[in-house]
């Protein structure tokens, strides 16, 4: 037990700091399409009896080295044209999807508690809505703390059925590093996945990790589904198709994702000073006698000394709270002073 405490004064002594760790996350479509399995059953994707969205593995999913990527499912807003058409396979459901992510990521708004449509700019004015999208929910294993704005990019083919990649759009939130590029909603922040050549493709909010791509993508696309018997354009496969089979065309046609995720550290610096007249005696009871050093024959030999191997960070009971190691013995004697930084991470 210290003999002696010295008080840190937190005006003086203690710090705050914030670190932001990034990684290049690649996921490349022979990852989610082909590698384990045959198209579309692969081993590392699950479907579920609800049938309300579709998860990916980077390895077959009853493996315990799988790591889950992200979720997909589709839907569309109940004013969107599609809502209502004949033959509609799971409409409520799509219906249901995009109702919850518009009220998770966008809250409501008006009187009646009217859901938010996502838009196609950073207003939320109502102009340029997306009433038919694809959801990508990244993993929190992948996207940490937030994904780092600017860093997304996504690639799709566009081309036929049988050589999607034959035609690509890429998307990026290039912008969402300027001033402007990027608001704030219930979800976090979010900002615009565009491209110079293709306009935009959808939206994303950072916290949250999720991507919501709109069909315009596909506008010119006439078998975004095909089962080898029937053909069918994004809209004809969101009306007539199920989310997992809307899900495995989406994966037939991702040819790219990458983004680079943020792990915010916080951290606490105490400034532990021991100034030249204290600390210079060991806190071992057998180092002195009679207030005198056991060593020492003659009250004029050499200083004392110590060598400080261990700091100790108390309460104001003073109970030990946390132990901090030195790498090697500090000399402390009575000419020289220390000031030692403890970091606490969080």
């Amino acid at each position: 037990m210290p003999i002696n405490y010295e008080v840190i004064n937190p005006n003086t002594d203690v710090a705050t700091t914030k670190t932001l760790l990034h990684e290049v996350i690649p996921l490349t479509g022979t990852i989610v399409s082909g590698t384990y399995g045959t198209f579309p059953d692969d081993d590392n994707v699950k479907n579920y009896s609800h049938g309300m969205f579709q998860s990916v593995y980077d390895y077959p999913y009853l493996s315990s080295s799988a790591n889950h990527i992200f979720d997909l499912t589709v839907g569309f807003d109940e004013s969107s044209p599609l809502s209502g058409a004949a033959g509609s396979v799971q409409e409520t459901k799509k219906i249901n999807m995009y109702n919850q992510f518009s009220q998770v990521l966008l809250g409501y708004t008006g009187s009646a508690n009217t859901v938010r449509l996502f838009e196609s700019d950073l207003t939320l004015d109502g102009s340029d809505p997306m009433k038919e999208v694809v959801f990508v929910n990244l993993s929190r294993l992948l996207t940490k703390d937030q994904i780092k704005k600017g860093s997304m990019s996504l690639t799709v083919g566009t081309a036929s059925w049988a050589d999607p990649f034959a035609g690509t759009k890429t998307f990026t939130d290039s912008e969402a590093s300027s001033n402007g590029g990027t608001l704030n909603t219930v979800g976090g922040d979010y900002g615009i996945l565009s491209s110079s050549a293709d306009g935009v493709g959808g939206i994303v909010f950072y916290q949250a990790g999720m991507m919501v791509l709109t069909s315009s993508i596909w506008a010119g696309t006439t078998d975004f589904f095909d089962d080898g018997a029937t053909q069918r354009s994004f809209d004809e496969q969101l009306v007539s198709g199920s989310i997992s089979g809307s899900a495995d065309s989406f994966r037939h046609r991702l040819q790219n994702l990458q983004f680079n995720n943020t792990t915010e550290i916080n951290s606490t610096v105490y400034f532990c000073r021991a100034s030249h007249n204290k600390f210079n005696y060991s806190n071992n009871p057998t180092y002195l006698s009679s207030s005198s050093i056991r060593v020492k024959n003659n009250n004029k030999d050499n200083p004392p000394i110590s060598y400080i191997t261990t700091i100790g960070l108390y309460n104001s009971s003073n109970e030990l709270l946390a132990v901090a190691k030195l790498s090697e013995p500090l000399r402390k004697d009575p000419t020289n002073e220390l000031t030692l930084r403890v970091r606490l991470d969080y």
